[in-house]
C-alpha cells in the first residue's frame, strides 16, 4: 500500500524527522485581559489558526481536552473531538491530535471514534492520552476522580483495549475495568496499522504508561539539562516494538534580536497580569499527586504564558538563539515540538519562516541523526513507504511552504 503523502512535491526532511506543531486555541486567545470579560473559544478561531499552521508548514496540531475551562469555569472551552473531526475534514496534510481523558469514554466507543477521524483525515489522526489532573471536570460531572495511581492503572487497561481495537484485532478482554467479547471494529485504518499515540504525565506511573503504550511521550517544556535524564530513564526501560519517541512543549516568541523578543514578551505578560488569580485558582484544583503540581513548583520562577511549558524551555529570543535551543533538544532525542504563540497566526507564521529553516540547516550541517530506511517516517524519493505496509508513525515532516 502506498504511504499517505498528499503533497509529494514537498521534500521530506533528510534528518531524523524534527517535527513542529501548534496547540489549537482550546480556551481562546492565549493572552487576554480579564477586564475584557470571559474568553471566547469558537471553532472558527481554531479553524483559522490550524489552516494557517498547515499553510506555513507545521506538521501537527494538538486539541487539548477539557469539559470546563480550568482557568475560568465560566469561560468557553473548545470540545476537542468534534473540533478535531472538523479540522481533519478541512485540512490535507497536517497531523490532527485529539487529547483524551480515558474516564470520559468507554474504550470501545473511543476506538470507534478514533477510527472515524482516521478515515476522515486519511491517516493523519493521533490520540494524546492524559490521565486527568483538574479535579472539577470529573467530580462535578459525577464521573469521579480516583487517586493518582488508580487513574493510571485505569488508563493502562483502557489504552491496551483502544490500541487493540484500533489495530483491527478481534478482542476478547477480561480485565479489572473492562470486559469485551470478540469485539472487532470495521473499518480499521486503510492507511497504516493504527492511529499514532502520544501520552503525557511525568510521574512514575505516567512514565510507565508511556513506556508500555505510547509511540511518543510528551514532556512539559523545561531546560535541556533537566529533560535529558527523563529521556534516558525511558530509553532504559524494557519495551516491545519501535523505540519510544519524545516531544516537548513551550511558548515561542522570536525576533531579530533577543532584546526585541524579551520586550515583546514583557508586553504580553503585563497584559495577562490579571490572569494570575486564575493560575492560582487552577493550582488549587490540581491533584497534589499529579506531576503537573510538582512541575509548577519546580519552575515557580518560570513565566506561565500560552499552553504547557510557557517560557521555561527557552523558546523566546532571536531567531538563531531559538534555533540553537531546538537543535540542542533534538540532540538529546526530542523530535516533536508542540508550541503556542501569541498573536497566534502572525507569530506561528513568523516562526515557520524564520526558525524552522534555521533548525533544519543546523541539523543537516551538523551531520547527526540521519533518517534510516527503517526509521519511523522514512520515505523513498517517490513518496512510497520504505516497507510494503505503512507502520504506525507520525505524519512526515516537510519543509514549510514559501509564499
Amino acid at each position: 500500500m502506498s504511504a499517505f503523502h498528499p503533497h509529494p512535491e514537498l521534500a521530506v526532511s533528510p534528518v531524523r524527522s524534527v517535527r513542529f506543531g501548534i496547540w489549537a486555541p482550546h480556551r481562546g486567545n492565549w493572552v487576554s485581559d480579564p477586564r475584557d470579560g470571559p474568553a471566547r473559544a469558537p471553532f472558527a478561531l481554531a479553524r483559522d489558526v490550524v489552516l494557517s499552521a498547515e499553510r506555513s508548514g507545521f506538521d501537527t496540531v494538538l486539541f487539548a481536552q477539557h469539559t470546563i475551562n480550568p482557568q475560568d469555569p465560566g469561560a468557553d472551552v473548545l470540545e476537542a473531538w468534534t473540533a478535531a473531526a472538523a479540522a481533519a475534514a478541512l485540512t490535507s496534510r497536517i497531523e490532527i491530535i485529539a487529547a483524551i481523558k480515558p474516564r470520559l469514554y468507554h474504550p470501545a466507543v473511543l476506538a470507534k471514534m478514533a477510527l472515524g477521524i482516521e478515515d476522515i483525515s486519511q491517516g493523519r489522526f493521533a490520540l494524546n492520552v492524559v490521565s486527568a489532573w483538574y479535579k472539577p471536570e470529573l467530580e462535578r460531572s459525577g464521573i469521579g476522580f480516583p487517586e493518582h495511581d488508580e487513574r493510571y492503572a485505569y488508563s493502562s487497561e483502557w489504552l491496551s483495549v483502544v490500541k487493540a481495537l484500533m489495530g483491527g484485532e478481534a478482542l476478547t478482554h477480561a480485565g479489572h475495568s473492562f470486559k469485551l467479547d470478540a469485539l472487532e471494529l470495521h473499518p480499521s485504518s486503510a492507511y497504516r496499522a493504527r492511529p499514532y499515540i502520544y501520552t503525557g504525565g511525568e510521574s512514575r506511573a505516567g512514565r510507565q504508561l508511556a513506556s508500555d503504550h505510547a509511540d511518543c511521550w510528551l514532556i512539559n517544556g523545561r531546560p535541556v539539562e533537566d529533560m535529558r535524564p527523563m529521556i534516558e530513564d525511558l530509553r532504559a526501560r524494557p519495551r516491545v516494538g519501535a523505540p519510544l519517541r519524545f516531544g516537548t512543549t513551550g511558548f515561542a516568541l522570536v525576533r531579530d534580536t533577543e532584546a526585541l523578543a524579551q520586550q515583546e514578551l514583557a508586553h504580553w505578560l503585563a497584559v495577562q497580569e490579571g490572569q494570575r488569580d486564575a493560575f492560582r485558582m487552577q493550582a488549587g484544583q490540581v491533584d497534589p499527586e499529579a506531576s503537573t503540581i510538582h512541575y509548577v513548583k519546580q519552575y515557580e520562577n518560570g513565566r506561565l504564558i500560552g499552553a504547557n511549558g510557557g517560557t521555561i524551555p527557552g523558546f523566546v529570543g532571536s531567531y538563531d538563539q531559538v534555533a540553537d535551543r531546538i537543535a540542542a533538544f533534538h540532540r538529546i532525542g526530542v523530535d516533536t515540538f508542540l508550541l503556542s504563540f501569541f498573536p497566534m497566526i502572525a507569530e506561528q507564521e513568523r516562526f515557520a519562516a524564520e526558525v524552522i529553516p534555521r533548525v533544519r540547516d543546523r541539523l543537516t550541517s551538523g551531520g547527526h541523526a540521519p533518517v534510516c530506511d527503517d526509521a519511523p517516517g522514512a520515505r523513498h524519493a517517490n513518496g512510497e513507504s520504505a516497507k510494503p505496509v505503512r507502520p504506525v508513525e507520525p505524519v512526515a515532516s516537510v519543509e514549510p511552504l514559501r509564499a
